[in-house]
């Protein structure tokens, strides 16, 4: 693949960068869009996502410099080089989480309304953002001798030379779409009255992009961390863990919903 658009001097343009910048814009505008639609101020949903930006990019280096820490022992300063790859979303996620929800209570925003507005825009983003993740040739497959199996011959490239694998950024980026159109499609039959309250497209969100998540872990061949007994990975253990939880609160919100 490409890991680096093109350079001119000492001016160099990153594919990964490029694409996770594509990912923000097309996830802020489509944000924007839907909350107009809903009866909220575009401004607020942009503001937040700038939150979320500036959040979810020092949360997911964080978590990835943690898992990769005895590369960063040697060589420190590398850990400001994010347009080289090395961004685990759950970090960012998780940092993200957290940051808007304190932007949501000061601007006295409805929650899971703002939520339900926010989860397809990030599953378009992130499905935008994984596509410079397999220009960069990050977060690879195992090697495999399936016919849509990559080889990455880029000597910029993270991922291993000359070797046949499992395009499991491309699975990332099939998997986030599915996962768009299963919220939109739950969406469209809530406006039809099937689904009555609030926060069950978000939380739908997490428990399916948990399970999808999971799924592709399989399928890694990048060092991925133990989270239980080398069995699980951190990622999977993170991702079935976002799954339980989402399921749980779709059933409570279920619940509570249905005795009003």
């Amino acid at each position: 693949m490409h890991p680096i658009l093109f350079q001119i001097g000492h001016i160099t343009l990153y594919t990964y960068g490029l694409f996770v910048g594509l990912g923000f814009l097309a996830a802020i505008t489509f944000a924007g869009k839907r909350a107009t639609a809903r009866g909220v101020e575009k401004e607020q949903m942009t503001d937040l996502f700038f939150v979320i930006l500036i959040a979810s990019i020092l949360g997911a280096r964080l978590l990835y410099v943690m898992i990769e820490y005895r590369e960063f022992l040697a060589h420190p300063m590398a850990i400001f080089k994010i347009w080289t790859g090395g961004l685990v979303f759950y970090g960012g996620f998780i940092a993200a989480l957290i940051s808007a929800l304190i932007y949501v209570k000061k601007k006295g925003l409805a929650l899971w309304k703002t939520a339900d507005i926010l989860a397809p825009a990030i599953a378009l983003g992130h499905a935008i953002g994984r596509i410079g993740c397999f220009f960069a040739g990050c977060c690879y497959g195992h090697q495999c001798d399936l016919p849509w199996a990559v080889t990455f011959t880029d000597p910029h490239s993270l991922a291993p030379l000359h070797i046949s694998l499992h395009p499991t950024q491309l699975y990332s980026v099939l998997s986030n779409l599915l996962l768009l159109f299963i919220l939109i499609s739950v969406e469209k039959s809530r406006r039809l009255g099937t689904v009555k309250y609030d926060g069950m497209i978000f939380w739908l969100y997490i428990t399916l992009y948990g399970l999808f998540r999971s799924c592709v872990e399989i399928f890694r061949g990048d060092p991925r961390g133990d989270f239980w007994l080398e069995f699980l990975s951190v990622s999977q253990g993170i991702g079935l863990t976002m799954a339980l939880v989402g399921s749980g609160m779709l059933i409570c919100l279920y619940r509570i919903n249905r005795l009003k």
